[in-house]
């Protein structure tokens, strides 16, 4: 019978009292045991704005138990899709945006929806991506506390991504992270050629990045906390014991196990003291 875990506030306790529900445990958290999780549940929790833990089998028992964390960076430690607003610069954001949800929903080849967005970008300055990056990426809630914790409980930290080094480079130095990994965005004269250059990082090269850091620290599942937001994600994030999304997309919401749709990615720390 799998517990839910939910954090104290009165959308859960009135969630919990419609339904009946006996909390075996009060505090900084509820606890119920429930006969199944399901889709329905799933929905109504993102509804009412939970953030709820599923504990499972795979879970860790605390978060101080995590050895590796791996996370994606676009819609999950930060708000924004970079692609999308490097296509702003060049007035395409709606047409590259729609490609983008349509990819992370997993209805588009991810290495071909990336090339088709990738190729309308050719003509920017490449002196227009520092601009964007100070002036549009911003952290998701709770994104640099968890790290720092983590960080400070000596996991290792991995930022990997399906957009760009150009970001990601810098979002690492920034929070401390020990790698980061993504895709490189070609340049001549200082103009983006709208090519890539090297291997596309896609579902299976993130899920190979999280397999090889795993096996180099000896980190088993239950000591892997992984974060995504899209299809991309879920080969990675299916190796991970603890599978953290921050306002999922319903492609992904079956296969996590902590979610916070309040808090923000720090939830975490709270739902597995």
């Amino acid at each position: 019978m799998p517990h839910l875990r939910l954090l104290t506030a009165p959308a859960a306790h009135e969630w919990l009292a419609r339904h009946r529900l006996a909390v075996s445990e009060q505090g900084p958290f509820l606890e119920v045991a429930l006969p199944a999780r399901t889709a329905e549940l799933d929905r109504e929790l993102c509804a009412i704005g939970a953030d709820w833990a599923w504990l499972d089998e795979d879970i860790a028992p605390s978060w101080r138990a995590f050895r590796l964390f791996v996370t994606d960076m676009d819609s999950t430690l930060i708000a924004i899709e970079c692609i999308d607003e490097i296509a702003d610069l060049a007035g395409l954001k709606p047409e590259v945006a729609r490609i983008t949800e349509a990819a992370m929903q997993g209805e588009l080849d991810f290495r071909e929806a990336l090339n088709a967005r990738v190729a309308l970008l050719a003509g920017i300055p490449v002196a227009r991506l520092e601009e964007l990056y100070r002036e549009r990426v911003r952290l998701n809630p709770g994104a640099a506390r968890l790290v720092a914790a983590l960080k400070e409980n000596g996991c290792h930290c991995v930022l990997v991504s399906g957009g760009f080094t150009f970001f990601t480079e810098r979002l690492a130095r920034e929070l401390g992270f020990d790698e980061a990994h993504a895709n490189v965005l070609e340049a001549k004269d200082g103009l983006l050629t709208g090519r890539l250059v090297g291997p596309v990082i896609d579902a299976a090269a993130k899920a190979g990045i999280l397999r090889t850091a795993a096996q180099r620290l000896g980190a088993a599942r239950r000591e892997i906390l992984a974060a995504g937001d899209g299809a991309n994600d879920l080969a990675m994030l299916a190796l991970a014991g603890t599978r953290l999304a921050w306002r999922p997309k319903p492609r992904i919401l079956p296969h996590v196990n902590v979610v916070s749709m309040a808090q923000g990615l720090d939830a975490v720390l709270e739902l597995l003291p």
